[in-house]
């Protein structure tokens, strides 16, 4: 999967890859899946939920350049595969889910995996985790109609934010930067994710 799919798709940040490489990606799906865990596609997790290909989660990890002393808030735990890798990398990931039996399910498989630099929290990520800001990175799982502002506020300077941005069906993923001036924006690609949904995002249908 790293040699192949990523580094041969441009993946060159020897964190990601090396952190890509050691987290066993089949313990975050279905036993029935297990065989197709490493396949270049992303799989479905249950609740209308998916685990992202791995290129789309070496392409996030990578975009926010973090390194080993950072705080990453991730907004959507689902299968906890995203954070898993971010685990390898820094110091701490904090991690919030909507959906309580993926909350449930990530947190006993964190326990289980010895990743206990991860902290949860069941809530909507939308609003972000305020009492643990300002982050050094936040990454977004999930499509939103736009970045919402809580979470810009929860960005130390020089943090970096990622996110798909757009319709419900078809999304850019913009990488944010806050400077002493201000906030950098730029895109990366175009991308598909599930919702983003909560108080700063799309409404439950």
């Amino acid at each position: 999967m790293v040699a192949e799919q990523l580094q041969a798709r441009g993946i060159h940040d020897a964190a990601v890859l090396a952190a890509m490489g050691r987290v066993p990606r089949h313990l975050f799906v279905s036993e029935a899946l297990m065989d197709q865990a490493y396949g270049d596609y992303p799989l479905p997790i249950g609740y209308q939920q998916t685990i992202s290909q791995p290129q789309i989660v070496a392409e996030m990890t990578q975009a926010i350049a973090a390194s080993s002393e950072d705080r990453v808030l991730e907004i959507g735990t689902g299968s906890g595969y995203q954070a898993a890798v971010l685990a390898e990398m820094v110091f701490r990931v904090y991690t919030i889910e909507r959906l309580q039996p993926l909350y449930m399910k990530a947190r006993r498989l964190f326990d289980a995996l010895k990743y206990h630099n991860i902290v949860t929290r069941y809530s909507d990520g939308t609003t972000g985790w305020k009492s643990e800001a300002p982050f050094d990175a936040i990454l977004v799982t999930a499509g939103g109609p736009s970045v919402p502002e809580i979470l810009l506020s929860q960005l130390a300077e020089g943090g970096r934010l990622v996110m798909p941005v757009g319709s419900a069906d078809v999304q850019q993923l913009v990488r944010i930067t806050r400077s002493s001036s201000g906030f950098e924006s730029e895109i990366l690609c175009s991308c598909r994710f599930v919702k983003l949904v909560g108080e700063n995002g799309w409404r439950e249908e």
